[in-house]
């Protein structure tokens, strides 16, 4: 089984959800690692990334990117791509935003680039969309976002408000890169 590291950042609650949810799909080896609010990783965090097989990126798409504190966390990657230490390795990225489009593929775009800068392999969600007229914010990939796993957090609705598509989604989401991973890791 594979190990996964999902590190995020979360300004008001929903990113954390949304990890939480990956992770409990991701099953037993998700390793969850939030950034604080000055853009810091807590003790042991940077040793955890290099131990693990994936590591997920998320973050709040606020402004058309990720936060600030998530650059932080971007930018003192250096270190780790100098020495090539997440070379090879998986990736994939969430995020939300209170909007329903709301830029959030500009965010895992800017989480793509920096897993190719690190030569990793990029883990899209890989579901189809639901796209029909039936369609509920309810329903699995709703939004329909391939490059990761996108959610909906309205600006008066609290984390525990999330909808339910977007939560699976992100079990789901979690299973699948635990699933490609442990592929990888043969």
């Amino acid at each position: 089984m594979a190990s996964i590291a999902i590190v995020y950042h979360s300004g008001y609650g929903h990113t954390q959800r949304q990890a939480q949810a990956i992770a409990e799909g991701a099953g037993p080896r998700a390793q969850l690692i939030a950034i604080d609010a000055e853009g810091n990783l807590p003790q042991g965090g940077w040793e955890q990334l290099a131990a693990a097989d994936a590591i997920v990126f998320g973050s709040p798409t606020y402004m058309g990117g990720p936060s600030w504190q998530f650059k932080k966390f971007a930018d003192a990657t250096s270190k780790p791509w100098y020495a090539e230490t997440w070379k090879n390795k998986l990736f994939a990225g969430f995020t939300n935003s209170a909007s329903t489009v709301g830029d959030k593929t500009s965010t895992l775009n800017y989480f793509m680039t920096l897993a190719m800068q690190h030569g990793g392999l990029w883990v899209g969600n890989g579901m189809m969309p639901s796209n029909t007229k039936g369609a509920t914010r309810d329903d699995l990939n709703w939004i329909g976002v391939w490059s990761g796993a996108a959610a909906v957090s309205p600006s008066d609705a609290s984390p525990a408000e999330m909808f339910a598509g977007d939560l699976k989604l992100a079990r789901q989401f979690g299973a699948r890169v635990a699933e490609v991973a442990s592929r990888w890791a043969r």
